[in-house]
């Protein structure tokens, strides 16, 4: 199984111990993960204009199981990846730390949401998503 993880990044990196342990948890459940900030821009190593960085992001989400949207920080580019997953009928689990704010778009659209205090408290659910 195959995910395809839409989360907020930043240039300075601030969040890649949290993308790279998100992945790790997904990854020791047995979902194999790509993320664009990782890699397709090679944490920063890249970069592509706006419209290449989708293009590229889109023909990695078609060929995905599944798509994992954290949404603990909010982004553009995160609800633009949902949407389009949505829209290829690509199942949507969102996540999000305790106390966020989901949109009820969002929820709309999501097969599965669920909130979490800390990453390793979504070990059970990531194993559950494999199974």
């Amino acid at each position: 199984m195959r995910a395809y993880l839409a989360i907020k990044y930043h240039a300075d990196q601030r969040n890649r111990s949290e993308i790279e342990a998100i992945s790790r948890m997904l990854e020791s459940a047995g979902i194999e993960t790509v993320c664009a900030a990782r890699d397709l821009e090679k944490w920063g190593e890249i970069q592509y204009a706006p419209e290449i960085l989708m293009m590229k992001s889109f023909s990695e989400i078609e060929v995905c199981d599944l798509m994992l949207v954290e949404l603990s920080e909010k982004g553009v580019g995160i609800g633009i990846e949902a949407g389009y997953g949505h829209a290829r009928k690509i199942p949507i689990i969102t996540i999000a730390k305790t106390g966020r704010d989901i949109s009820e778009t969002l929820r709309g659209i999501s097969s599965q949401v669920t909130t979490y205090d800390k990453v390793e408290d979504l070990k059970p659910f990531f194993t559950q998503l494999a199974n």
